[in-house]
Parts: C-alpha cells; sequence; structure tokens
C-alpha cells in the first residue's frame, strides 16, 4: 500500500497521542495536538498508510530562518522502511519554501545514523541546559 504524506495533515488527537506511545514506549496520554501546534509550529508532516497516521514530525520554528524538528516518530510495524527519512525530508521542503535557512535537530546517540546518514544533517557544535 502507498504512504501519503501531508504537510500539515489534518489528525485528530488520540492518533497522534497513540503514535507517540507507540514510538516513545510512553502511555497513552490526552494531548491537545492540534491547539499546541498551530500555537507554535511552523507546520508538521503526517505519514498515512490506508488511513491510518503511521508517522509524524512537528517543525517548530522562531518565526524567521530557524526551523527545528521534534518528535520525529513512526509507528512500530513502519519501521526501517524509509518513512522516518521522507517524513523529514518533506518537513526540509516545507521549511525551506517558508524560507528558513537552518534546519536544526537534537536527538538521542541512537539515532546518530538516521538523522546523519538517512536524512543529510551535518553535526555540529550545540549546547543543552537540563531543566
Amino acid at each position: 500500500m502507498a504512504i501519503k504524506y501531508e504537510w500539515r495533515g489534518d489528525f485528530d488527537n488520540a492518533s497522534l497521542d497513540a503514535l507517540h506511545a507507540d514510538g516513545f514506549g510512553s502511555p497513552v496520554t490526552q494531548t491537545g495536538w492540534r491547539a499546541r501546534l498551530e500555537r507554535h509550529s511552523l507546520g508538521w508532516v503526517c505519514a498515512w498508510e490506508a488511513g491510518s497516521l503511521i508517522g509524524f514530525v512537528n517543525v517548530a520554528w522562531d518565526g524567521g530562518a530557524h526551523a527545528f524538528i521534534l518528535d520525529t516518530v513512526v509507528a512500530g510495524p513502519h519501521r526501517s522502511r524509509g518513512v522516518g527519512a521522507s517524513l523529514v525530508a518533506a518537513a526540509a521542503k516545507e521549511a525551506r519554501s517558508a524560507k528558513c535557512e537552518w534546519l536544526h535537530v537534537d536527538f538521542e546517540e541512537h539515532l546518530r545514523s538516521f538523522y546523519f546518514d538517512a536524512c543529510g544533517f551535518r553535526e555540529t557544535s550545540a549546547g543543552l541546559i537540563a531543566l
């Protein structure tokens, strides 16, 4: 079955909650995703297969030159099929169309190969404060 990628896709909160729980190994919550994304994001990309939400990435931004990839997630049965890399590629395309000059990402060490090799990010120096 073909996978459809949709910029600012029309998802429901329950579907995104379930996908996050599956992808990040956390309990299902009742997050108001739509309101959060509308307030803080340039956009997001949804991946759909047979009408089901199987992947998602959020593109936050500073309102100018910088966009940020957050919460890249693919449902377990669909991993290692290029869905995540396609989500990020679609996010990069849309951020470029919005005149962003930089796309940032931070990630856990086990995702290094995904972001550098599959998605084309390059290593930079960055800082982080745990709050």
